[in-house]
């Protein structure tokens, strides 16, 4: 399964979410953000790349509707609900994201 990790700039959350599973053999995994200003910004080919998109924030699924409206029907996005309060690698931003994620693994 190819999971592509979504925030705001690709700074602290997303890159986290990217960092915990890549090693998991249960998945291929990337991260992008959705903002102007993101280190690596989403794209079609991301998008199109993944089998499962997954946000940390409603907002983020608002920006990939108006972003990519032709496309937005035939994804797969799912909210974390993880706010932007963490840094990189934060051992409860870690948690959350492993609680949220493995219950979409099945």
């Amino acid at each position: 399964m190819r999971l592509l990790f979504l925030c705001s700039r690709n700074q602290w959350r997303s890159p986290t979410a990217e960092a915990v599973y890549q090693n998991d053999p249960r998945v291929e995994v990337r991260s992008a953000g959705v903002s102007a200003s993101a280190k690596r910004r989403v794209t079609e080919k991301l998008l199109l790349w993944a089998d499962q998109v997954l946000v940390m924030e409603h907002e983020h699924k608002q920006r990939l509707r108006e972003q990519f409206p032709d496309l937005f029907h035939d994804l797969h996005v799912e909210v974390l609900d993880i706010p932007d309060d963490y840094p990189f690698m934060d051992p409860e931003l870690v948690t959350l994201i492993r609680s949220r994620v493995e219950p979409l693994l099945g």
